[in-house]
């Protein structure tokens, strides 16, 4: 009863405070967010409590708490909980109701988009939504095919839409194939993800000229790659200017180019994690939603880093601070930040 007690306190403390504009939109990669049941189908062996990572009750659950922690700072930069929140590397659904249970995050109400993908692994994408915000109207996942590999198995295109203040949204998020192989060799799949989600997006807007298209994931390349930029691919622009209503824009490029990356390799940043939009959602009218800058940036793309989600020490020194190092548990948060955008309406 007491804990229940505090629970409601915190939700309408929470609630009070927290305004609802601007709308923020969060993508995040949990890095191998498994529960610890071994499901027979999948190769999650390892991150089961016999497995060789021992991933039991203790550290599942200080996984739990770090991620709470993370989504709630976010939360905190704008005193409002994200309308809208894209993740990659969770096994199951019941890791996600986890997460929106716990009690920082519980006031939002968060519902939940997910779908069992045919990863190997059994690591999937999905989506949590607020529903005062995000009026959800469907779902689905569109099946990853790449052409003249009828057996390739990876995750899909996470899919929902409906409306947020009245105006028509489409969400996809998605977790791309890796550079397993090396980049050059294994670019193909990457580039034909983004030519499958730049097919929907053209699908969806053809059929709704006004709905404002935000896609979001582990890209699994840099946001200047050829699968992002390239005209034959998803085609992304870096500039505001000239943007036609349906183009794609990026606004992790310029991002990028400055310096800045949310995974580190060989010490050196790659910038995977996009949240790329259509024009629409830059060239918006007076009075509707726009892609909005934060306050003293020049970027419209954000990423989100704290001390504590950073290595302060060793090898990986300055690195994301991840759950795990090899085998050895680090009781961190994951191998990537997270990147987030601001949507409010345009006044001028």
């Amino acid at each position: 009863m007491r804990k229940l007690f505090l629970t409601l306190l915190f939700a309408s403390a929470f609630l009070a405070i927290f305004a609802q504009k601007p709308y923020t939109v969060v993508f995040y990669n949990l890095e191998n967010f498994f529960d610890t049941i071994n499901d027979p189908e999948t190769r999650d062996d390892e991150f089961t409590p016999d497995g060789e990572r021992k991933w039991g009750s203790v550290k599942y659950y200080k996984k739990l708490g770090n991620i709470e922690r993370v989504f709630f700072d976010i939360a905190a930069i704008q005193k409002s909980y994200p309308a809208v929140i894209g993740v990659s590397e969770v096994e199951t659904r019941g890791v996600l109701e986890d997460v929106v249970s716990t009690q920082k995050l519980a006031p939002a109400n968060y519902r939940i988009v997910h779908y069992d993908s045919p990863d190997a692994r059994g690591i999937d994408v999905a989506f949590l939504y607020r529903p005062d915000i995000f009026k959800l109207e469907g779902s689905r996942e569109i099946p990853f095919k790449m052409p003249g590999m009828p057996y390739f198995r990876t995750r899909g295109f996470v899919t929902m839409w409906g409306t947020i203040d009245e105006e028509p949204f489409f969400f996809l998020v998605s977790h791309w194939p890796s550079r397993l192989g090396g980049k050059e060799a294994s670019s193909p799949k990457r580039e034909a993800c983004a030519r499958a989600i730049r097919k929907i997006k053209d699908s969806v807007m053809m059929a709704n000229p006004k709905t404002k298209v935000i896609i979001m994931g582990d890209l699994n390349d840099d946001a200047t790659d050829k699968s992002i930029v390239d005209p034959d691919c998803l085609n992304a622009k870096s500039s505001v200017k000239h943007l036609a209503d349906d183009d794609f824009y990026n606004p992790y490029i310029d991002v990028l180019k400055a310096g800045y990356g949310t995974l580190a390799y060989q010490d050196s940043w790659n910038l995977f994690d996009n949240i790329i939009v259509s024009g629409n959602l830059v060239n918006a009218e007076k009075g509707e939603l726009k892609l909005q800058r934060a306050p003293g940036s020049r970027f419209y793309g954000n990423i989100f880093t704290r001390p504590y989600m950073i290595q302060q020490s060793g090898q990986y020194r300055g690195y994301p601070l991840r759950t795990f190092v090899g085998t050895n548990f680090q009781n961190g948060f994951s191998d990537h930040f997270p990147v987030y955008i601001y949507i409010g309406k345009q006044n001028n």
